[in-house]
């Protein structure tokens, strides 16, 4: 054998076992997947990522990264879940840093690299978060009598001479960003189903990226129209950031599952079930329950369940979950 042919022979067995070290271990177990990428197992069907059999592969960190969907102003949010954080820390004996995000895009490589533990992903984020990013919601906010939600509206400036999605057509449409559901995915299937318009053919969409962005562009007058999250709406004028009465509402959806919480699939089960304990047991002080007013607890749900609705706007949408 030759100096290269050896030389060959190293470099390739040290390739195998970097991609072999590198790759989780459960890409190469004959599982079930259904809309999950390869690096993750279903085996119970019920459409999250499962936990690893090799419990090496369970993290166990001694700080817990934590985030809220990105919406609005990423500061004022780190302060509204300070309690929070302080009651998860003294649930889970660890230290718990909240890390806010600029984007979707942003808090799903964060989960998908092994960078975040716990999150509140946005509805329309949700499956997407789950098929790549392995995450496995458990719980969102609702109020003591069961109700929850929010609702997709399209609004106008107030003095707009719209009145009906149907007057979109051959004007310009502000949404937030393709991830979105209320932002994005249910308007779009909303408006193609009920009203026979389709983005690019029909009416020009522009994205704003943030449903205060469209909120605040259609008051100012820099969007035509505009679709967004209603919950977003009544928060920005409980707070004083948008005037009552600037914008005018000229649809509203049926209602949807609001912010799904949950966490890393590969965490270690006890510390999750301290967690979930984080979130069951939170007494929500006045700074949270102003904030969050639609809601006062958090309650369990399922994704296979609570989050159909959102799954087939998506096939509605003709997207899928390819994780790319």
């Amino acid at each position: 054998m030759t100096i290269i042919t050896r030389i060959t022979n190293i470099l390739s067995a040290v390739l195998m076992l970097t991609l072999l070290t590198t790759l989780p271990s459960s890409a190469q177990e004959d599982c079930n997947r259904g809309t999950l990428d390869a690096a993750y197992c279903d085996r119970n069907f019920d459409q999250t990522a499962d936990l690893p059999l090799d419990e090496s592969q369970w993290v166990d960190p001694s700080t817990i990264i934590f985030t809220y969907t990105p919406v609005e102003d990423p500061a004022v949010y780190a302060s509204i879940w300070d309690g929070f954080v302080k009651h998860m820390e003294a649930t889970t004996g660890r230290k718990v840093v909240f890390f806010p995000v600029q984007s979707n895009a942003a808090q799903l490589e964060a989960m998908r690299s092994g960078r975040l533990h716990v999150a509140g992903f946005n509805t329309g984020s949700n499956p997407i978060a789950v098929s790549c990013a392995g995450f496995v919601p458990f719980g969102m906010m609702a109020k003591n009598d069961g109700s929850f939600g929010y609702e997709m509206e399209i609004i106008v400036p107030a003095d707009s001479p719209m009145q009906s999605p149907a007057d979109i057509k051959g004007k310009t449409m502000a949404f937030t960003s393709p991830t979105s559901n209320s932002g994005f995915k249910a308007p779009s299937a909303i408006l193609k189903g009920e009203f026979g318009l389709i983005a690019e053919t029909d009416f020009t969409p522009v994205y704003s990226g943030k449903h205060d962005n469209s909120i605040l562009g259609v008051a100012n007058g820099d969007y035509e129209v505009a679709a967004i999250a209603n919950s977003v709406l009544l928060r920005m004028i409980r707070r004083g950031v948008l005037e009552e009465g600037k914008v005018r509402t000229i649809y509203k959806s049926q209602t949807f599952p609001t912010t799904g919480y949950g966490y890393a699939h590969n965490l270690n089960p006890a510390l999750v079930a301290k967690i979930q304990q984080a979130f069951w047991t939170y007494a929500w002080d006045e700074n949270f329950k102003a904030e969050f007013k639609k809601a006062d607890r958090f309650i369990g749900i399922t994704h296979k369940f609570d989050w159909a609705v959102i799954r087939q706007i998506d096939a509605a949408n003709g997207v899928s979950y390819d994780c790319k």
